[in-house]
């Protein structure tokens, strides 16, 4: 009796959850989609790794960027490496004085590297190319001595370059300044160049992309300034200007 029963009240229960639809079975667990909390954020490939130590001691060649950077950005021409060290002009241009980096901070022994698409150089300078449509880049750097000095060339740098941000209309003018920072003093500031056509009010335009740019970098005790002919966008100076960065 206990039996039929038991049989009886089930199949009451299973006709009344057909006429209801509310007696559902637990669906099967699917072990391949996790869980996720609201509000939770995915941790990336990358968050493990370490951070990046701020660099000290001398500059060297192996602290600059190299052709092969600018290919993982797009640029499919062949890259001459041209280098140098001493004194010469570092992306100072007439609105901010044309100086050298001697003049501006009293450092004569800066590693210059210029990669052009030509083999052909002028104005005695052997990172400059003749012509400045087969100039890619040009990275200026050297070691100040300490993180404190450092970052004072990195300002002074900054504004020096600041003045271009407002041209007269049909002058070509940097961008806004972007901020990129990878690690404690490991840090990078760019302005994207915006032609003469695209300036009509003075000021960059809104909602443009930038065709290069400049930037300036500091890590640790080294400090540099970066100068990118090449047309290059946003997402592409912001690769180029961290990778130079943390290299530095």
């Amino acid at each position: 009796m206990r039996a039929r029963t038991i049989v009886v009240i089930l199949a009451v229960a299973a006709v009344l959850g057909l006429l209801t639809g509310r007696f559902v079975l637990p669906a099967p667990s699917d072990p391949a989609t996790p869980t996720v909390t609201p509000g939770a954020v995915a941790s990336s490939p990358g968050n493990g790794s370490p951070a990046p130590r701020p660099a000290s001691g001398p500059m060297t060649n192996r602290h600059l960027l190299t052709a092969a950077d600018f290919r993982n950005v797009g640029l499919a021409k062949h890259i001459y490496v041209r280098d140098r060290v001493g004194d010469g002009n570092y992306a100072n241009a007439a609105c901010t004085g044309e100086k050298t980096l001697g003049e501006t901070l009293g450092s004569y022994g800066a590693h210059f590297r210029g990669l052009v698409t030509s083999k052909d150089t002028g104005h005695g300078d052997p990172t400059e190319a003749a012509n400045i449509d087969d100039q890619v880049a040009r990275e200026v750097a050297d070691d100040a001595g300490s993180r404190a000095l450092a970052q004072n060339y990195a300002e002074r740098l900054l504004l020096e370059e600041v003045p271009c941000q407002s041209e007269p209309a049909t002058h070509w003018v940097y961008g806004p300044t972007h901020t990129i920072d990878v690690a404690a003093d490991i840090t990078a500031r760019w302005m994207g160049v915006y032609g003469g056509d695209l300036n009509t009010t003075g000021t960059a335009p809104r909602g443009k992309e930038p065709c290069g740019g400049v930037a300036i970098l500091r890590n640790g005790s080294h400090y540099g300034v970066l100068e990118i002919d090449a047309c290059l966008d946003t997402a592409a100076m912001t690769r180029i200007v961290r990778t130079a960065v943390t290299r530095l």
